[in-house]
């Protein structure tokens, strides 16, 4: 930098640009803004820790890539045997951020899913793409879909096990929801059991639950192994719904506020990479199903992040809401509404005796600002309305006006 641009750069405008941030300003006042610490990451070697699944993409791809380095940091991604085991290293600080099911990091932050501790969502992960499950052998007896699984448990009467990833997460409150929208009280008329995702094919395979529902690659590799059928995805429960988020405590983010910031920006401009086309999700699926990261093969990803689904028994479809890391720029923002719809569920099946404030929650716990800041470096779309609308697979429309009165308007509850 020249000394006639250090001289013409007052004191007062280096710090007005400190206070907004590094996006938009330009890129001799940005370097000196850096320089002086203002906006550099507080921390410059972050561990993120993952669970084996197609939905941990964007955190790899943006080390993998070295996307991390354009914003100051650089991401260790740490691979977790459990979502117990990512909440226990997220609270204890052991991990710094986590690729987290949304339902953890709000259960967390409640004290009804463990050690109590006040948590943040800087961002969603991903939208849609994971799967509802049924044995092979249900499949057999006629039970595929969610009708004629309620017609089969009517019929043939005897305990029937499924599985979820975490009480309080994502798979949990997909499978509840499409049960009892089916008829099926999953707290009276099932066992529900806690199996960590890479866990679910091996023990299906052995007939320890009958149904499973979790993220891709667990519900196409059923189907490779034949052992399994695709009852329902979860994108026909709910179209574009969120599913894993960036995950850490509050403690964090009021700690290290330009970190949080940089990680965000640098997995947004990874999900921003996975979704540009063919060619980038190929080249993902190749390098996450490595040993290091899912262990898989790469065809048990590379058909369903395409929207190339089977269902196991013949039918075959092309699928435009499949799993995606960014889409138009919504995929990432993390909607009030999204973590109100998981109190409404936690509310409904007792995990929350009493009613929480429920937009009061949210706004603790999702970053808009961080976010909204992060996006403007990676140059990511923002939506004007922190509340979206969704109409779920029963027709029930949730928009967050009214959480109470929803979580109170189902039928089957506990």
């Amino acid at each position: 930098m020249t000394d006639l641009l250090k001289t013409s750069l007052s004191r007062r405008t280096v710090l007005q640009a400190a206070t907004v941030g590094v996006a938009g300003v330009s890129p001799a006042l940005r370097s000196m803004v850096y320089a002086a610490g203002s906006d550099a990451p507080e921390k410059k070697e972050v561990k993120i820790g993952f669970i084996p699944l197609t939905d941990c993409a964007s955190v790899v791809m943006a080390s993998v890539l070295g996307i991390d380095q354009k914003y100051g940091v650089k991401i260790i991604p740490t691979k977790e045997a459990s979502w117990a085991g990512v909440r226990d290293k997220l609270v204890t600080g052991e991990l710094d951020f986590a690729h987290s099911l949304y339902g953890l990091i709000y259960g967390v932050h409640l004290g009804v899913a463990g050690p109590k501790k006040d948590m943040a969502v800087l961002m969603t992960l991903n939208h849609n793409g994971q799967a509802i499950t049924l044995s092979k052998k249900l499949a057999d007896k006629g039970a595929v879909d969610g009708a004629s699984l309620a017609k089969l448990m009517a019929s043939d009467k005897r305990e029937y096990t499924f599985a979820q990833t975490f009480p309080t997460g994502t798979h949990a409150m997909w499978l509840y929801y499409w049960m009892a929208a089916n008829g099926i009280n999953p707290m009276k008329d099932a066992k529900v059991i806690t199996v960590p995702p890479p866990q679910m094919v091996a023990n299906m395979r052995v007939g320890n639950m009958d149904g499973y529902c979790v993220g891709e690659p667990w519900g196409h590799r059923a189907i490779i192994d034949g052992i399994g059928v695709t009852a329902m995805t979860t994108q026909d429960i709910w179209k574009d719904h969120p599913e894993k988020v960036l995950g850490t405590t509050a403690e964090f983010v009021q700690k290290y506020p330009n970190t949080a910031r940089a990680v965000t920006a640098a997995i947004i401009e990874a999900g921003k990479w996975i979704d540009a086309g063919l060619q980038n999700k190929n080249k993902m699926a190749e390098t996450i199903a490595d040993k290091s990261y899912v262990n898989t093969s790469v065809d048990a990803i590379n058909q369903r992040i395409l929207g190339r689904y089977q269902d196991g028994m013949g039918k075959t479809w092309d699928d435009p809401n499949h799993m995606k890391f960014y889409g138009d720029g919504a995929v990432n923002f993390p909607y009030l509404s999204d973590g109100m719809w998981f109190l409404t569920q936690h509310k409904r099946w007792g995990l929350l005796k009493d009613h929480p404030d429920y937009l009061g929650v949210a706004k603790q716990i999702n970053q808009i600002d961080i976010y909204k800041q992060a996006a403007s470096a990676a140059k990511a779309a923002v939506p004007k309305d922190v509340m979206r609308t969704s109409k779920l697979m029963d027709g029930v429309v949730w928009d967050g006006k009214d959480p109470k009165k929803y979580a109170e308007s189902f039928k089957i509850k506990v």
